[in-house]
């Protein structure tokens, strides 16, 4: 009788049943295995995370160059001076190189990912620098100021001619985007981003009316009487004014005439003459108005909602109100009902996220409040973003996520560009895929969440390095950087002290 074969007696036959039943075990048995190879080895892997190309200044040696967001050298550090990278998103890098610091004089260079030279002709080719009002550094968007024997037009990153060189000075209109000032003979006009002009070179002062350059602009003739006109030209005020406020609401704007302040509009009617020392803001109806160096509100009609006795005042949101009474924030509705106590050493409103945000002195924690005004979490927050609508905050020693409806998520549901999620036990932080299956061990003192380009940074015995996509070491702590409000790594290179400069080093 030969094995593996079974007989039932009488003429010897496969017992079928019998065989199928063993077919039936072993293919159990290799699910299990691969199961249980699945759960030990598969799961615990992660893709690499697809990062879109990008370009950065590094420093390294004494020397300037550019990298990709890989961590891949595009240029070589061989600059003595920062190349500039006015567009993270585009191959167009500003060298400036001969630096004479005694005759203030220099050369400069526009080149692609290629090292190829990409605009020529110019004695100088610069980018063009503008500050918010918290001084954070952008650079005006596919523009750069290059000059001539003296004299600056504008051209764009690939060199197209967008305003001739025939101007004194070109320059931001501070906080603004798409506005910059020209100077001819004296007397300022301005253009756009694409060289349009907005202005004719004919006046004395020109500034903002709001930071968006839609609701247009401020100008002062060589009389000194003031107006605004709208980025198309438009006349929203007609300039005869002796002083007009950076404001406006609602098409309504505060302006100064025979030293008296007052609201008009456009169709010239008139609000509140005389009725105000200042004004802080204008909200539909409602003014927040100063008062012999007191605050309150009242409509444009002239009626009193709430008496001028306030410290300082602004808008929140709906009709209600901060204010502060005894050196202390709260909240006040447009019928006088102190719908948050001033007990907040301050206070502001994130209208953007829809959420008060209240500190006071005696504990670093800060309280998260409704638009029901009660404090739904305290804590301290480590990350706020608007555009995917989530907070990360410190509470109880812990991080938790949150949307703006205050609903306590998880990293995973938020996060869902990335490969490797934050996680902390026992007091020391790894990391997990997707399924939350482990990845990295729990080994490091601090960690931070994988960054945009595929990073995550991790502290262990004081100093900082950096994974990849996949959960790979490749920055041994290293650094200390104490110095560094941000702490974020492509590859090999962290993020410089300077934010403004976005610079990134290995030093």
């Amino acid at each position: 009788m030969s094995r593996g074969r079974r007989y039932s007696g009488g003429e010897p036959k496969l017992n079928i049943k019998k065989v199928l039943a063993v077919l039936i075990v072993l293919a159990v048995i290799i699910m299990v295995i691969f199961g249980i190879i699945k759960l030990t080895q598969g799961s615990a892997r992660t893709q690499e995370r697809t990062v879109a190309n990008g370009y950065f200044s590094v420093y390294t040696n004494g020397k300037w160059g550019v990298i990709n967001s890989r961590g891949e050298t595009v240029i070589e550090p061989q600059y003595d001076e920062a190349i500039i990278v006015p567009d993270q998103t585009k191959a167009v890098f500003v060298c400036t190189y001969d630096v004479d610091y005694t005759n203030n004089t220099y050369k400069s260079r526009v080149i692609n990912d290629k090292n190829e030279e990409i605009i020529t002709g110019y004695d100088t080719i610069q980018v063009l620098e503008n500050y918010d009002s918290s001084n954070n550094l952008w650079y005006e968007n596919d523009v750069l100021l290059v000059s001539q024997q003296g004299k600056y037009g504008l051209v764009d990153f690939t060199g197209r001619v967008l305003l001739t060189c025939e101007y004194d000075s070109i320059e931001t209109l501070k906080g603004v985007t798409n506005s910059l000032v020209t100077e001819k003979e004296g007397k300022l006009g301005l253009v756009d981003n694409i060289g349009s002009v907005i202005l004719e070179n004919i006046y004395k002062e020109i500034e903002p009316i709001s930071d968006k350059y839609e609701n247009g602009y401020i100008v002062t003739n060589e009389d000194n009487q003031k107006g605004v006109i709208k980025n198309d030209k438009i006349v929203l005020v007609q300039v005869q004014y002796d002083d007009i406020k950076p404001m406006n609401g609602d098409g309504r704007y505060v302006v100064q005439e025979d030293d008296e302040w007052k609201i008009i509009d456009s169709e010239g009617n008139e609000y509140l003459a005389g009725a105000f020392d200042d004004v802080v803001s204008i909200n539909g109806n409602n003014v927040i108005v100063e008062i012999d160096n007191q605050y309150g509100i009242m409509t444009l009609s002239g009626e009193t909602r709430i008496q001028a006795k306030y410290q300082n005042m602004s808008y929140a949101f709906s009709d209600n109100y901060i204010f502060r009474e005894n050196n202390k924030y709260g909240v006040i509705n447009l019928a006088g009902e102190e719908v948050l106590e001033p007990t907040y050493d301050s206070l502001i409103y994130r209208s953007d996220d829809g959420f008060l945000e209240g500190s006071k002195s005696d504990t670093v924690d800060t309280d998260f409040i409704g638009n029901d005004f009660t404090v739904k979490v305290s804590g301290i927050l480590s990350e706020i973003n608007t555009p995917d609508g989530y907070m990360k905050i410190r509470t109880n020693g812990e991080y938790k996520y949150y949307n703006f409806r205050f609903e306590e998520k998880t990293n995973r549901e938020l996060l869902t560009g990335n490969t490797l999620f934050l996680d902390q036990k026992d007091g020391k932080y790894g990391y997990v895929n997707k399924d939350g299956v482990v990845v990295v061990d729990y080994i490091y003192d601090d960690a931070k969440e994988q960054n945009a380009f595929g990073y995550a940074s991790v502290k262990k015995d004081g100093l900082w390095g950096c994974i990849n996509s996949q959960g790979e070491e490749v920055v041994t702590p290293t650094y200390t950087l104490e110095n560094n409000s941000l702490i974020e790594f492509i590859n090999q290179w962290y993020r410089g002290e300077d934010l403004n400069l976005n610079y990134y080093t290995n030093e």
